[in-house]
């Protein structure tokens, strides 16, 4: 037999545990909880194992990699969209082959006698066995009835109490005959409990029922998963602890090697420790779990608490019913009540108080002598702040609910005068949707009057905003394009750029001190519903308008174009078609699930395209991202550029463009885009780009990230993907040129980019070592540091504003010279933080 274990799930309901690891992979007893699973079956004598995976598919993969180590055979299937329980496990089809299986959820925790299902299972000559077990609250699983032959006759997925008609659920845990597969759809979203079961039983196939006893339990929040360690330690389940155990006169210590324990530490019940563990002098303990590499400080006493990895607790710390994750520092003095739950890479200072049932989310700082009483969401340990370049980025439902969404929006309107109108939009994600709701009932409140544009793409939102007068600002909601479980807020000024810091502090301010303006009843604001119509002709025509859209007409020129989902397939397409751009058309629609997974969908598109584009010999590809700012570019060879060379390419382009005007055009790009060729009409100037005002990008041609973000300023002044499609196009038709000539054209040289983790307290040492090697070299702090070593050979250091880790970018004339660079910085960052 055969184990598919199902590890593919988001871990969203047990958020933050699961901030940066599966929910397979959190631990318990110190070992992932999937390994538990893995175990238990292969003593009973199952060596293959087909591990579905989805959400950080990497961290388990890295851990338990072939199986091996675990005297097992694993073997991967990684989905490439969301295909539902049952759809996944037909992805395993040909790894099953021709003998029964059994399917059970990794992210469980059980001591059922697997060996009393496998030979029910066979007793009954059974096609599909679902094991079932009693809970007292059947609300969040499958409810089960069966016969006294075993044969299911009923079921009901997910119940609400008046639904509820046993007690008996579905523990997702399922022995199958392989011709099952059969019956479940090839690459759709089909499900075992919605869709498998129910097609079964309209076609006569028996679903037996195997009741098992024991301990089961779904860990699918923080609660019980704290729980599950009280059931541990008061032998609620069958569980092997493991480890040398050292009795004490009130408890039992069960170590792993390489521990120090003052001879004055208490330990009361039973308490757990992993490997390089230090308890100082009067510590108490009581029914506690500790992971590796962890301190405990004099005199603290910690109850009914799990403690992960790599955790340092200051002396007289007082802890109970908590959850300390990996990475976090415990100040001395510090006192918590029942319940915390304290996420990764937290530090809290001295003297603290947390009140009952908070929870902290990751990378926070707590000040000295704070009492904490709510939970900590938004915020990061570099600044007390909610906005980073204008926008606020939450987990949906979670860090961003409803309440903060009317917060920010009174926040927001507190910043306008009364009467001031807004225009507010979104994507078609319904997290956006159900967000955007809440903030326009918190504008209205503040006596601001909204403009509801629903969904649109945010350049198009952008455009109306810019060319009104009569509107004050903009807000955008959108799914956050690397993460499906997070929305992005962003904020515009009347100008349509993104707010500037000080605006940013200013609604800062307002949010954490409440200081909204609730306006008296007859000067709410009101809500003005738009169809759209105004806005896409607006920006139809001023496209039409700045470019020689005749010229696209009756060309012999084809192009192919992927919406990748997102707004822009809203209005694109018809602008396409008006200006008469012969092109090929893909995904012009909405999918969440296919947004869901980006980095598929991406894969996907470039594969699509690159051989449509080979086949049908196209001119170019241009991928424009869900949002409607960042484009990807194929030449006509159906060969992607990077980054650096669609900038490049672009460059080239606008150079013959200003040649051909007889005027030079002037560009603004990053401090450290490469600046290895030149471009003699072309004026260049690198920078920050921050804070910047229309006025001052209007003084330039074209703004450019380098990160596939273009502005042409002669249509607007904010990036647009849409926009500099048909520009770059306009300019490949003007000059009779190809793309792939342009690359061939392009010098090759080194550039790299390089991310070296760097904490918040090293980064200002960093800068000081930077600046002091700069000497007796030329070097400019325009933006970070940057130090030529020779004419075209730079590093530039920025340490980033929002993460633990320092940005290199290195240019140099060869690839030699180039990697000698990076190798001697690193070397360089290793030491100095060394000292």
């Amino acid at each position: 037999m055969k184990a598919v274990v199902m590890a593919g799930g988001f871990g969203t309901r047990i958020q933050p545990l699961t901030n940066s690891i599966p929910k397979p992979m959190l631990p318990i007893m110190n070992k992932p909880m999937m390994e538990h699973t893995i175990m238990s079956l292969k003593d009973l004598g199952i060596k293959e194992f087909i591990v579905l995976l989805y959400f950080k598919p990497d961290i388990i993969k890295n851990y338990f990699k072939d199986g091996s180590q675990f005297g097992i055979n694993i073997t991967y299937v990684v989905p490439d969209d969301d295909y539902g329980t049952a759809g996944a496990v037909k992805l395993a089809q040909d790894l099953i082959g021709n003998e029964n299986f059994i399917v059970i959820s990794g992210d469980l925790v059980t001591d059922f006698d697997f060996q009393k299902i496998f030979d029910y299972h066979a007793l009954k000559q059974s096609k599909l066995t679902i094991t079932l077990t009693s809970v007292e609250n059947p609300l969040e699983f499958g409810v089960v009835i069966a016969n006294a032959e075993g044969r299911i006759e009923k079921f009901l997925e997910k119940p609400s109490w008046g639904e509820v008609f046993s007690d008996t659920i579905n523990t997702g845990i399922y022995i199958i005959e392989p011709e099952i597969l059969n019956y479940i759809p090839n690459n759709e979203n089909f499900d075992f409990a919605k869709d498998l079961f129910p097609l079964l039983m309209r076609k006569g196939i028996e679903l037996t029922a195997g009741y098992a006893q024991g301990y089961w339990r779904d860990v699918g929040n923080p609660e019980s998963y704290r729980d599950v360690y009280e059931d541990i330690l008061s032998g609620k389940i069958k569980f092997t602890l493991g480890g040398e155990a050292i009795k004490y006169p009130d408890g039992v210590l069960i170590a792993e090697d390489d521990f120090i324990i003052d001879e004055s530490v208490d330990i009361v019940g039973i308490v757990v420790i992993g490997k390089n563990v230090i308890l100082k002098k009067g510590a108490k303990l009581c029914n506690v779990v500790i992971g590796d590499n962890v301190v405990i400080g004099s005199s603290s006493k910690i109850r009914n608490t799990v403690i992960w990895n790599d955790v340092v607790i200051g002396k007289n710390v007082k802890l109970d019913g908590c959850v300390i994750c990996n990475d976090n520092q415990i100040s001395k003095n510090v006192t918590v009540k029942a319940g915390l739950i304290l996420a990764e890479g937290c530090e809290i200072g001295e003297l603290v108080s947390i009140e009952k049932d908070v929870t902290i989310w990751p990378n926070k700082v707590i000040e000295d002598a704070s009492i904490v009483s709510h939970s900590l969401i938004l915020g990061n340990k570099y600044k007390n702040s909610i906005l980073e370049n204008g926008m606020v980025i939450g987990q949906s439902n979670v860090e961003l609910s409803c309440e903060m969404a009317t917060k920010l929006a009174e926040a927001f309107g507190a910043q306008l005068p009364v009467g001031s109108t807004v225009l507010v939009s979104r994507d078609n994600d319904k997290s956006s949707r159900m967000l955007k709701r809440a903030f326009l009932g918190g504008l209205l409140s503040s006596g601001i009057d909204v403009v509801d544009c629903n969904a649109i793409p945010s350049a198009v939102m952008r455009c109306s905003l810019s060319s009104n007068d009569e509107y004050a600002g903009g807000v955008h909601f959108h799914l956050k394009i690397d993460d499906p479980t997070s929305t992005v807020i962003t904020f515009f000024n009347h100008e349509a750029l993104r707010v500037n810091n000080d605006t940013a502090k200013k609604i800062e301010k307002a949010f954490f001190k409440e200081a909204f303006r609730r306006v008296d009843y007859s000067r709410i604001g009101q809500i003005y519903a738009s169809d759209h119509k105004k806005e896409f002709r607006q920006y139809k025509e001023g496209m039409e308008s700045v470019l020689k859209s005749h010229m696209f007409k009756c060309l012999d020129s084809r192009i192919a174009v992927d919406m990748m989902h997102g707004m822009a397939s809203e209005v694109f397409p018809d602008i396409l078609n008006d200006m008469g751009v012969d092109n090929i058309m893909f995904n012009a629609y909405s999918d969440e699930q296919r947004l869901s997974n980006i980095n598929t969908l991406i894969k996907r598109s470039h594969e699509d395209m690159s051989a449509v584009i080979k086949a049908l010999k196209l001119d170019a590809g241009f991928m424009l991202y869900p949002h409607g700012q960042r484009l990807d570019i194929m030449c006509d060879k159906g060969m992607m550029l990077s980054k650096q060379t669609a900038l490049y390419a672009v460059l080239t382009l606008f150079n013959m463009e200003a040649k051909a005007s007889g005027e030079k055009k002037m560009v603004f790009l990053p401090t450290w885009a490469a600046d290895m060729v030149s471009f003699d009409s072309l004026d260049i100037e690198h920078g920050q780009y921050a804070n910047f005002k229309a006025s001052q990008i209007k003084g330039y041609d074209l703004v450019a990230t380098g990160e596939g973000n273009f502005a042409f300023t002669e249509f607007s002044t904010h990036r647009d993907s849409m926009y500099a499609t048909l520009k770059i196009l306009e300019m490949m038709v003007n000059h009779n040129v190809k793309l792939s000539q342009l690359i061939d054209a392009i010098p090759r040289f080194f550039y790299h980019t390089i991310q070296i983790p760097c904490t918040q307290a090293l980064k200002g040492k960093m800068m000081r070592m930077f600046l002091e090697d700069a000497k007796g070299k030329e070097s400019s702090t325009l933006d970070g540091v940057k130090i030529w070593l020779d004419k075209n050979d730079w590093i530039l250091m920025i340490p980033d504003q929002y993460s633990d880790h320092l940005n290199l970018y290195v240019q140099a004339a060869t690839i030699e010279s180039g990697n000698t660079i990076c190798e001697s910085y690193i070397a360089k960052i290793q030491e100095w933080s060394q000292l």
